[in-house]
């Protein structure tokens, strides 16, 4: 039997919480919470004493699995590496089944987020994309097809 009774959401720190929450919403989350954490609760789970944070959670429009976006108030944030590429160690995506790819791949060019290959299909099964969202997040979209 496993421990785990599902996947709840995936946590990811930037500087811009507003640019962060807007690039999700306008891919179809819902901003489902936005709150300020501080005190004795937070200092003790992420073992940074006097710590204040401002979060938002986002909801997909299949109320799977939640992004929580974070932006650190006090300690400031370290910064990351805004061009990193999928070989940087820890997590290096997040990744969407989505609709009509190409409309969405043509919509996030008009706002600033290129790709960072290519389209590339899949054995006639897939069709998938990388886009380089805010703060230089991989943003991975694929469309089933065939």
């Amino acid at each position: 039997m496993s421990v785990i009774r599902r996947f709840d959401h995936v946590g990811i720190t930037v500087a811009d919480l507003d640019a962060v929450s807007d690039f999700f919403v306008a891919l179809g989350f819902e901003v489902e919470g936005r709150m300020f954490l501080q005190g004795e609760f937070i200092d003790t789970v992420i073992g940074i004493p006097d710590s204040r944070t401002e979060m938002v959670m986002l909801k997909p429009p299949d109320d799977g699995t939640r992004l929580e976006v974070t932006r650190f108030i006090h300690p400031d944030h370290t910064p990351g590496t805004p061009d990193a590429m999928a070989t940087r160690l820890g997590i290096s995506n997040v990744s969407f089944e989505v609709a009509d790819l190409q409309s969405i791949v043509d919509r996030l060019a008009a706002d600033g987020y290129g790709l960072i290959g290519g389209v590339g299909e899949y054995e006639n099964t897939w069709r998938m994309a990388a886009v380089r969202g805010p703060e230089g997040i991989i943003v991975n979209l694929a469309e089933r097809i065939g």
